[in-house]
């Protein structure tokens, strides 16, 4: 017999992520998270059933909805949000207001040194390697070009002399069938 289906949110972002599972820990793999998001107060159990019906309708499928509009996300936040400069939370030093409040002519924490600019000597020198290479094998591209023609000029002009002397050869080889004929008449008879 099939589990019973349970439909469960959580938020994400500006929408809830609603999925019909049969368990917790289903829905936490349908959310894509190892953590349990129950145990935090992160996730919870929807009844309502205007909620539950595409959830239901889809088992296993991430539902999102939108938590009203944009105004009403932008209205909900918080009023009193603090100013960039005060109450400082990671402990890296007073916030503005502390350090308002010291006493004048008290020294002041320096500022830390900014960092240096980082060398660039390595990356130029990599760049101008590759410069040199790249110049390096154009001109031997262009050395290996000019005998390429020079040898394409030297095989038509030795294709030339073979030719020429080829056509000679076969004119004086198409003669001496008859010239041979002759000769052996003259020796028979």
């Amino acid at each position: 017999m099939p589990r019973k289906l349970k439909v469960y949110r959580t938020p994400i972002g500006f929408h809830d992520a609603y999925v019909a599972a049969p368990s917790q820990k289903a829905a936490l793999e349908a959310w894509g998270t190892d953590r349990n998001l129950f145990a935090r107060g992160d996730a919870e159990e929807v009844v309502d059933a205007e909620l539950v019906k595409e959830p239901l309708a889809q088992p296993g499928k991430v539902i999102r909805r939108s938590r009203g509009t944009t105004a009403e996300q932008i209205a909900a936040l918080p009023a009193d949000r603090p100013k960039a400069d005060e109450g400082r939370t990671r402990g890296d030093g007073p916030s503005l207001a502390e350090a308002k409040t010291k006493a004048p002519g008290a020294k002041r924490d320096a500022a830390p040194k900014p960092k240096p600019k980082p060398n660039r000597d390595a990356l130029d020198r990599a760049e101008q390697a590759v410069a040199e290479a790249e110049e390096r094998h154009r001109a031997a591209r262009d050395r290996l070009g000019e005998r390429e023609d020079e040898l394409a000029r030297e095989r038509r002009r030795l294709e030339a002399d073979q030719d020429k002397e080829l056509s000679a050869l076969r004119r004086s080889e198409e003669k001496q069938p008859k010239t041979y004929g002759e000769a052996m008449s003259k020796w028979r008879g």
